[in-house]
C-alpha cells in the first residue's frame, strides 16, 4: 500500500504533520510512516503519537544541509513505499522540498493550510497571487512533497499503537562545515499561538506611543504584534512579531490592528482571526473593508482613550 511520510527536523511542528497525514489518510487509505534523523528523543514522540517511526542514525549529518537531508530521505521514500511527502513550510523545509521533489520527480506545493475536496481528489488549500487569493490545488502525478504551513494543523495527540524501528540508509559527505553555533537573540513570545492581538502598523508614527499598544495589550490579556516595516524598516520590534506573508500566519480570538493600510502581504497573515477591529486615521484603508468593526481616529487620541476604558 502506499503511504505518507512525515519528516521535520522541529518536533513540534513534526507533530502537527501527523495531523496533517491523519487528514490525507482518512481521504485516500493511506498508511503514514514518521521519519526522525539523529534525534531520538524525536522519535519517542513520534511514536507516541502512534506513529511508526522510522529513526536514521547518520552521524556527520547536519539538518542545515538541505541537500544531504533530501538524498536521506529519498532513500527512505523508496524504502518505505512512501508516494507523499509531508514537510514543515517553514524556511528550511520549503528548500528541503524544492529540492526533494526534484530528486522524486514529484508535484511539489509549499504553504499548503487545508485540505478540500477537489473533483474526486485531494486538494490543499494555499495562499495563490502573492496572498491576494486562497486557491485549492491538485498534484495530479504519482508522488508529491507537500510542505504544510506551521500551525495549520493542530500537534497530534498522544495514541497507542506507535514503533520505532532503525532505518538504515547511505550517506553523502556533507558541503557545509559547520564552524560555530551561536543561539539566536530571538524573542520569548509567540504572536502565533497568542488569542488576543494589537498589531501596530506604519500609523503609528512616533515610537514614543509604543508603550502605549504595550499597555493595551497588556490590559487585553495579549501580544503586541506588527506590520513587516515596523520590525523591519523602523526596527522598533523584533522580526519574530511580525504578522504576514513574511512573517507569522496568525489566528487570535480578537485582532486589534492599529495603523495598518492592510496591504495583501499583511493580511494574508491575519485574515483568519475571529474579530478584527481597526484603528486608522484613513477612512478608506483597504484594512477597514476586512475588518468586523472600525474606528476612524488619531492613534495618538484613540489609544490612550482605549487603555482609560479598558483599565
Amino acid at each position: 500500500m502506499a503511504g505518507i511520510l512525515v519528516y521535520s527536523d522541529k518536533t513540534a511542528l513534526a507533530l502537527e504533520l501527523l495531523s496533517a497525514a491523519a487528514a490525507i489518510a482518512v481521504r485516500e487509505g493511506l498508511e503514514i510512516k514518521a521519519v526522525s534523523i539523529n534525534n531520538a528523543a524525536q522519535a519517542g514522540e513520534l511514536a507516541a503519537r502512534g506513529a511508526e517511526t522510522y529513526q536514521i542514525s547518520a552521524p556527520g549529518l547536519l539538518v542545515a544541509d538541505t541537500a544531504a537531508v533530501a538524498f536521506c530521505l529519498k532513500q527512505a521514500v523508496d524504502k518505505l513505499g512512501a508516494d507523499t511527502v509531508l514537510l514543515s513550510s517553514d524556511r528550511r523545509g520549503k528548500e528541503l522540498a524544492g529540492r526533494l521533489a526534484q530528486m522524486l520527480d514529484a508535484g511539489c506545493l509549499t504553504d499548503v493550510k487545508g485540505l478540500e475536496a477537489a473533483g474526486g481528489r485531494t486538494g490543499f488549500v494555499r495562499n495563490a497571487l502573492g496572498g491576494a487569493t486562497v486557491a485549492v490545488q491538485v498534484l495530479k502525478g504519482p508522488r508529491r512533497v507537500l510542505a504544510v504551513s506551521p500551525g495549520a494543523f493542530s500537534p497530534q495527540e498522544p495514541k497507542a499503537g506507535g514503533s520505532i524501528k532503525e532505518l538504515e540508509v547511505e550517506t553523502k559527505p556533507s558541503g557545509i562545515k559547520l564552524v560555530e553555533t551561536r543561539e539566536k537573540a530571538a524573542d520569548t513570545v509567540d504572536i502565533a499561538s497568542a488569542r488576543t492581538l494589537v498589531v501596530v502598523g506604519q500609523g503609528l508614527e512616533d515610537k514614543a506611543d509604543l508603550p502605549a499598544a504595550e499597555k493595551l495589550a497588556a490590559v487585553l490579556g495579549g501580544e503586541v504584534a506588527c506590520s513587516k516595516p515596523v520590525a523591519t524598516d523602523k526596527k522598533w520590534l523584533p522580526e519574530e512579531r511580525v504578522i504576514g506573508l513574511s512573517g507569522k500566519i496568525c489566528k487570535p480570538d480578537l485582532a486589534l490592528i492599529l495603523g495598518v493600510s492592510g496591504q495583501v502581504q499583511f493580511t494574508v497573515g491575519i485574515r483568519e482571526a475571529k474579530t478584527i477591529v481597526s484603528i486608522n486615521s484613513d477612512p478608506n484603508a483597504y484594512m477597514n473593508q476586512m475588518a468586523d468593526y472600525v474606528l476612524v481616529a488619531d492613534l495618538k487620541d484613540a489609544l490612550p482613550d482605549l487603555v482609560r476604558a479598558l483599565e
